[in-house]
């Protein structure tokens, strides 16, 4: 449904920081939950980070918690994670998801995916 592009992502060492961006087009997601997710080689795809619909609230994965920040700016059909101290098991390709018009989605509630960006983040 809603294409989703990710961005800025790169190779970094360990303490580093990184913003990534996930631009949507096609429709607003100003009425969807939106997440991060990672998933590094030879692992499950993991959930990082989601904010609400209406982004007055947000969950994160325990080993991102304190590090992790995810935003998004409506205005621009924008969804962001700033990511502090990084460390190398943050290695992953990032992909944002787009849920439906609820707090917090479970993981298999989101349905429109991005294709991702790589974050590898050196020691």
């Amino acid at each position: 449904q809603v294409q989703l592009v990710e961005s800025g992502g790169g190779l970094v060492q360990a303490g580093d920081s990184l913003r990534l961006s996930c631009a949507a087009s096609g429709r607003t997601i100003s009425s969807n939950a939106m997440a991060w997710f990672r998933q590094a080689p030879g692992k499950e795809r993991e959930f990082v980070a989601g904010i609400s619909w209406g982004g007055a609230s947000t969950y994160y994965a325990n080993s991102v918690k304190g590090r992790f920040t995810i935003s998004r700016d409506n205005t621009k059909n924008t969804v962001y994670l700033q990511m502090n101290t990084l460390k190398p098991e943050d290695t992953a390709l990032y992909s944002c998801a787009a849920g439906p018009r609820t707090t917090r989605p479970a993981p298999n509630e989101y349905t429109s995916w991005g294709r991702g960006t790589q974050v590898t983040v050196s020691s």
